[in-house]
């Protein structure tokens, strides 16, 4: 089920529909409301990449441009540095297994892309959704078929700390590594429905989280996510510019 990509769509969807449900018109949300593609394909410093769900700025036309710098020198891209600077890109990843052990690679991945559009596009406003199990899938149980959990609840504080470590760039001349605003998504699958964690609060009633920790979800939460991104626009582009 998760190399099929149905849980991540369903994540997708619900980006583009907090978007559209902030105001955000339907057509200028890639891949659109209840697809996979298209997909806008952006260029940054270091490669172009598909971005999983982009806002596409309201009164800018692409415009092709060969680029100059870095690795992609001599490259076209097709959108031009304007337009894309302009655009919202959110990232929406998962890890539902073996946290610790891919923790610093996947870590490295996601500060690099950040990196990759700032470089270039300092102004641009980026977001990141990433979602992991407090309790992660048992991927042996999974080679048969069966649905089991690891009631490993180590890596809960570390990631949590380490994405209010790259979240919360408002200030476009420094810190190209962060995002504008990131997402935990914590989510407890062995219950039914799943339970989702926005707030230190649930965390430390169910055990996850020392009360004495100094890591704390609720910046992270999905609840504000989508109207801290688009204030974070308006305020580097001008009211009224997510439109």
């Amino acid at each position: 089920m998760i190399r099929s990509s149905k849980p991540i769509n369903n994540i997708h969807e619900a980006v583009k529909s907090e978007l559209i449900r902030s105001g955000i018109s339907p057509g200028r949300i890639h891949p659109p409301l209840g697809a996979t593609s298209p997909e806008l394909k952006l260029a940054g410093f270091i490669k172009q990449k598909h971005q999983d769900v982009c806002v596409s700025p309201e009164g800018y036309i692409p415009e092709e441009e060969t680029l100059t710098e870095g690795i992609l020198r001599e490259a076209m891209d097709y959108y031009g540095k304007d337009y894309t600077e302009r655009t919202i890109s959110i990232n929406v990843r998962s890890q539902m297994s073996s946290l610790a052990k891919n923790f610093d690679t996947l870590y490295e991945r996601t500060i690099a892309e950040a990196q990759n559009l700032h470089v270039r596009c300092p102004r641009m406003v980026l977001g990141e959704v990433y979602m992991i199990p407090v309790k992660e899938y048992d991927a042996e149980a999974m080679k048969d078929n069966e649905v089991k959990f690891i009631d490993r609840i180590g890596a809960v504080e570390k990631y949590i700390k380490s994405f209010q470590a790259i979240n919360g760039r408002l200030d476009y001349s420094r810190e190209d590594y962060k995002y504008e605003r990131v997402c935990l998504l914590l989510v407890d699958f062995e219950q039914t429905p799943a339970k989702i964690y926005g707030h230190n609060s649930e965390l430390y009633d169910d055990g996850l989280l020392d009360r004495k920790s100094d890591a704390f979800i609720d910046e992270l939460s999905w609840e504000t996510f989508t109207v801290n991104i688009l204030n974070t626009y308006n305020a580097r582009f001008g009211k009224g510019s997510d439109k």
